[in-house]
């Protein structure tokens, strides 16, 4: 069907993202008479949001997708992915991966892609099963190998410093100010799936549109979308400006930084090697059973 009307948009109230969307916040590139509305809301809430199929396009983790793929088609832009970084488990002192498995995990969503990449990370494995439903109802019942208190993402540093929590499992500015907080690294999981898989970068998040718009539709919007990140690489300096009203306690140079870390070819286009590594993040998560089916890849292309 073709759209009617304003087209829905939700992405993250983040740096990366006011950047990747500046061109089309600002009317700065041409968007072929559709209209976007701009909804900024935390990653585990878009997540849960298209579950539900609410958002026409979407920001979405990776881990999510596995669960919306029969409604939702990955634009080929918009990607996410940790080159050689990624989410950090940070705590007081050091520990070691066998003393993290014992220890309570602070994570900012069980349907992030930080929180899988934890699981794989950890070895954990559960066998499917249809869920009962007080598990349905209780995330922690369904990760039951995993000692873990969901928090929300800015509040990860408090959960660690005031003893809620043992370790801290950071996304984010985090991965740039955890220091500043009096905490250690204890795991780079970026660095640790592409030192186990082929130097392949750790896929974290996409945007995504519904499958109620045809081939065309998809299409027109994908380009559209490419557009406006390509704008903001075009035009670095105006577009990080922008972004820095969603910088967090980060001042221009660290906020331009972060951008850098998360806006980059990548984004543009996941090509064969990203690609690749989200079948093999999705798939290893599949034969552990920590995601209900192996999903079928569909690209915008």
């Amino acid at each position: 069907m073709a759209p009617t009307g304003t087209l829905t948009l939700g992405h993250s109230p983040d740096p990366d993202d006011a950047f990747m969307f500046y061109g089309l916040a600002k009317g700065l590139i041409p968007t072929r008479g559709f209209r976007f509305e701009h909804i900024l809301q935390d990653i585990q809430t878009l997540n849960e949001r298209a579950a539900r199929g609410e958002l026409d396009i979407s920001a979405i983790s990776i881990h999510a997708y596995a669960s919306v793929s029969d409604q939702y088609v990955l634009l080929p832009s918009g990607a996410s992915m940790g080159d050689g970084y990624g989410p950090m488990l940070v705590a007081k002192e050091k520990f070691t991966k066998e003393e993290i498995a014992r220890k309570k995990i602070a994570v900012p969503g069980t349907m992030t892609s930080a929180f899988l990449a934890l699981q794989l990370w950890l070895g954990q494995s559960s066998k499917p099963q249809a869920p009962s439903s007080e598990e349905t109802s209780n995330p922690k019942s369904q990760n039951p190998n995993v000692d873990f208190v969901v928090v929300p993402f800015d509040q990860i540093f408090k959960a660690v410093s005031t003893g809620q929590a043992d370790v801290g499992l950071i996304i984010h500015e985090g991965q740039l100010t955890y220091q500043n907080e009096g905490l250690v690294l204890c795991e780079d999981l970026g660095v640790w799936w592409g030192r186990k898989n082929d130097g392949l970068p750790l896929p974290l998040g996409g945007n995504v549109i519904h499958k109620r718009f045809d081939t065309a539709t998809r299409k027109t919007i994908s380009e559209i979308l490419t557009a406006s990140i390509r704008f903001s690489l075009d035009h670095r300096a105006e577009s990080v400006q922008h972004a820095l009203q969603y910088a967090r306690d980060m001042g221009r140079d660290l906020a331009d930084q972060f951008v850098g870390m998360y806006v980059n070819h990548w984004t543009l286009d996941y090509g064969d090697k990203g690609r690749e590594s989200i079948r093999r993040f999705l798939g290893q998560a599949f034969e552990r059973g920590l995601i209900p089916r192996r999903p079928k890849l569909e690209f915008v292309m």
